[in-house]
């Protein structure tokens, strides 16, 4: 694919509505997403790359102070031909993020490229410590399943839809940080399935 009908495509998505489907591009999503926060720019893989791997962004439990959880989620992104992770090769794409955390090291695909996804997300508490989403776990063209290194609290919902040609970009809903309020960050993301 040419570089110039590639960044045609993309501004093509860019200037429509961000719905389930447009164009030839399919957006995968979750219903159990949390309630707070915003929605982030949409991110892409370079033309002709899909995300074969990715990494989580943790705050560490705060015992007695306020969690939030999920900050942040990374997708690694390398060329469709590409087999094996080289950082040389890499591309890595991130929407909005909360400040609280640490990157977890990448998980890969040890064959192929993400293509379904399901979240873990604490519903709203009702006065007590909120998180909104925990963890997440991908699905493998392979079907190998990769579980991220979040936390156990709340459940996990549905599986999206599957993307067999790869996922290429992303957005994500973040709760800006609240001051001397409940913080949650990371509420709820989308995913984008590219066609070849």
């Amino acid at each position: 694919m040419s570089s110039v009908l590639c960044s045609f495509l993309l501004l093509s998505v860019l200037s429509t509505s961000f719905g389930e489907k447009f164009g030839d591009y399919v957006v995968l999503s979750i219903p159990n997403g949390g309630q707070w926060g915003e929605w982030g720019p949409v991110e892409w893989c370079p033309c002709g790359f899909f995300a074969k791997g990715f990494s989580l962004k943790v705050e560490i439990k705060q015992k007695a102070e306020d969690d939030t959880g999920l900050n942040g989620i990374r997708l690694h992104c390398l060329n469709k031909t590409d087999v094996h992770p080289n950082a040389q090769d890499e591309y890595v794409i991130k929407s909005a993020e909360g400040p609280w955390g640490e990157w977890t090291p990448t998980l890969w695909c040890p064959i192929g490229h993400l293509i379904s996804f399901s979240m873990q997300v604490e519903p709203p508490r009702r006065g007590v410590d909120d998180t909104a989403a925990n963890n997440i776990m991908f699905q493998c063209s392979d079907y190998e399943i990769l579980l991220g290194d979040g936390h156990s609290w709340g459940h996990y919902g549905r599986w999206s839809g599957r993307c067999m040609d790869g996922i290429c970009g992303m957005k994500a809903k973040v709760e800006r940080p609240q001051g001397s309020g409940d913080d949650t960050s990371l509420n709820d993301v989308q995913f984008i399935c590219c066609k070849k």
